[in-house]
């Protein structure tokens, strides 16, 4: 019988403070910020799951989780991202936004500090309506 790996919710404290309490934040939070950043930039039109503006609040974490990965160490957080960029848009302009937005929304968001914020161009989303 194959043993299935079981993904763990990870949590990182990023306040501790003896007389009021500790703060954690999961790192679901964290993919779902930087999802949220990364759609949010003008030019790029999904992430692989078919996750947009739109309907990145409503994706399970399951399917950020192929868009979306983290590594994290002692609160300081590398991200790495695919995403789909629209026809006609400057690439490496396009993935100097998400990776600026990504890093801002995190590090404004959390008292994680962001070291590295990847960008993998997956495709370009073709216009539908090209006469």
């Amino acid at each position: 019988m194959a043993n299935k790996a079981v993904k763990r919710n990870i949590n990182y404290p990023i306040r501790e403070n003896i007389n009021i309490g500790e703060v954690h934040i999961s790192d679901d939070v964290v993919v779902m910020i930087s999802a949220l950043a990364a759609t949010e930039v003008d030019g790029v039109a999904f992430l692989p799951g078919n996750i947009r503006k739109n309907n990145v609040s409503k994706t399970g974490s399951g399917k950020l989780s192929k868009a979306v990965k983290l590594k994290v160490s002692q609160n300081v957080v590398d991200v790495n991202l695919i995403i789909n960029v629209k026809e006609g848009y400057d690439i490496p302009e396009t993935c100097r936004g998400v990776q600026e937005k990504v890093l801002s929304a995190i590090e404004t968001m959390t008292a994680l500090k962001v070291s590295s914020v990847n960008v993998k161009v997956a495709g370009i989303a073709l216009e539908k309506n090209k006469t």
